[in-house]
């Protein structure tokens, strides 16, 4: 199975480039399923209907959030009716939506999505790895699903890492969201399973983390608000991470993919 997964989508810019470069990526890399995290893509802020329904239209399978996926009040109207969009598993029990999900590929292939969210630096969740642990027990790699992907959105490296070892063996690939910079240490884990740290974002990377330079500067030069985080609004570079599996479900290539925008460009040879 060939799965491409994309990094935080920020704003408009993010979305005009996911446009523009998605639909060659799905036909040069033989795609079947595509996951993005979603949770920046109304104005850098949260998800609404309408721009859930444009990824949707360019064949986004799924869509994962984070710590803003609540940040458009919006979405408590539409997250229990749209299994397609997730937000993380470990929150508390009767927040609305869900943080996991099987989805079928037009193959017929079983793909298992979960979506966790780190507890340093970060709110105070349930834990993460008992989340995880709970969903992989229940749909075990090549019983349950075909393939396993789980996004883990959080601030700590270390918290990212942590994740791609516990599930070692039992997901195809572990792969950090959150921080918006795609990190060089694309792997298979010794057990098969592919890890990045983060995928890095679809923004506009003459920014601060794909935001507009001048409040965040603001903000660390003279610890002063002036206004909100806005996405930049140059042209936008697509980051993620392409993963191939392999009978068993687990990883037999990851490599990162970068099209667009300021970054070097890279797109495996298919």
């Amino acid at each position: 199975m060939r799965i491409l997964f994309i990094g935080d989508v920020i704003g408009r810019p993010g979305r005009d480039v996911l446009a523009a470069e998605l639909p060659q990526l799905r036909r040069a890399l033989k795609l079947d399923f595509v996951i993005i995290n979603g949770e920046n893509l109304a104005g850098g802020f949260g998800v609404t209907r309408v721009v859930a329904n444009e990824m949707f239209a360019l064949e986004v399978d799924v869509i994962t959030t984070g710590n803003h996926w609540l940040d458009q009040r919006e979405i408590l109207t539409f997250i229990d009716h749209d299994d397609r969009i997730l937000r993380p598993r470990n929150y508390p029990q009767g927040t609305p939506g869900k943080g996991a999900g099987l989805y079928e590929t037009r193959s017929g292939a079983r793909v298992l999505v979960v979506n966790a969210m780190g507890r340093v630096f970060m709110d105070a969740l349930d834990d993460p790895f008992a989340a995880v642990e709970g969903e992989l027990a229940a749909c075990p790699l090549g019983e349950g699903a075909d393939a396993i992907v789980v996004d883990m959105h959080a601030e700590a490296t270390s918290e990212k890492m942590a994740m791609g070892q516990f599930c070692d063996g039992r997901a195809s690939l572990v792969v950090g969201t959150h921080q918006h910079i795609p990190t060089a240490d694309a792997q298979i884990l010794p057990g098969g399973t592919a890890y990045q740290t983060d995928a890095g974002a679809c923004a506009d990377y003459d920014s601060v983390i794909g935001m507009e330079k001048f409040e965040p500067i603001q903000r660390f030069t003279k610890k002063m608000s002036t206004g909100r985080f806005s996405p930049a609004k140059g042209p936008a570079t697509l980051c993620g991470v392409f993963v191939a599996t392999n009978a068993k479900g687990l990883a037999a290539r990851i490599e990162p993919v970068r099209v667009g925008g300021r970054l070097k460009q890279t797109v495996p040879e298919i």
